[in-house]
């Protein structure tokens, strides 16, 4: 065979090889854009279903942990980006769709449209907020960032007829910044009450977790509802901030029925690694927050 005729032939078998590579892949499905992550059924953090404590099903539906600021055609966009340390502030956001307009119409998840958490990236200096949405389609709320530092800001909600979403995005202090040292903890005390957690996070499985809360060494057997349940949860893979899917435990109470002195959740830890839980709960008509820093147990 002449030289113009190899060169023909070798033509040929990379045209094949080509067409066979883009059979295979089409028979295959698209692939995933790197970094991007989809997990089926998705799961809403602290999630409540039909029964109140249930899960939600949007099959497909990208996995939302907090790491990026779009997923599944939303965004959340900050009008607030900087706030002076120690000083009260307002803290302003949209979300929107895909079309890039505010999206203004919110399912009600744990008595609200909009669950707002912020944490410094070191982990520490945790809020809990829920900011309103003005008819202009921006959520405010007002904020009193403790210390210097990059914080991390996540938008826990539910767009209505869309998925269960956790957005991130970071929030600026300007100052010197020292990282808090944050050993494996768990009994936290705060305002006489004293809260310990009982409990192994292991990767991979969902844990149960229980926190038992006292004052003054005393049981506390009345605890009020609040956000749906006896107690409210929202866990952190403290190497990356990952937000990470919590269960109360049980039915959700009336909001005159008491509870106490054990709150149990059930947490789902992707990986081994120490995680920051952060404890909401009521008594007295006073919410309270307590911390825990704990590592997950080894197995085999």
């Amino acid at each position: 065979m002449g030289t113009a005729g190899r060169l023909a032939a070798y033509g040929l078998v990379l045209v094949l090889a080509f067409v066979g590579a883009w059979a295979l892949g089409s028979a295959a499905g698209p692939a995933a854009a790197p970094g991007a992550s989809v997990r089926q059924g998705d799961t809403h953090a602290d999630g409540h279903g039909q029964d109140g404590h249930g899960e939600h099903e949007h099959g497909g539906a990208p996995a939302s942990d907090g790491l990026a600021a779009t997923a599944a055609g939303y965004t959340f966009v900050p009008v607030t980006t900087e706030l002076t340390p120690r000083e009260p502030g307002e803290y302003a956001f949209t979300i929107t769709g895909s079309d890039g307009a505010p999206v203004t119409a919110y399912d009600v998840e744990h008595e609200q449209r909009m669950h707002l958490v912020v944490i410094r990236r070191d982990a520490a200096g945790f809020f809990h907020l829920h900011p309103q949405l003005g008819d202009d389609g921006v959520w405010r709320t007002t904020l009193t960032l403790p210390a210097a530092g990059i914080y991390r800001v996540y938008a826990d909600f539910v767009p209505t007829g869309g998925p269960p979403l956790t957005l991130g995005t970071d929030l600026f202090a300007p100052g010197g910044f020292t990282p808090v040292p944050l050993p494996p903890m768990r009994v936290w005390e705060v305002d006489g009450y004293q809260i310990r957690l009982d409990g192994d996070l292991v990767a991979g499985s969902p844990s149960q977790v229980f926190a038992t809360i006292s004052r003054d060494s005393a049981p506390v057997t009345d605890l009020e509802p609040y956000l749906g349940a006896f107690g409210h949860l929202v866990a952190l893979r403290r190497s990356d901030l990952a937000y990470l899917h919590v269960h109360p435990d049980g039915a959700p109470p009336a909001p005159a029925d008491r509870g106490g002195p054990a709150v149990a959740f059930t947490v789902e830890v992707p990986t081994p690694g120490t995680y920051r839980l952060f404890l909401d709960f009521r008594h007295g008509d006073v919410v309270r927050t307590a911390e825990f820093t704990v590592p997950t147990r080894e197995t085999g």
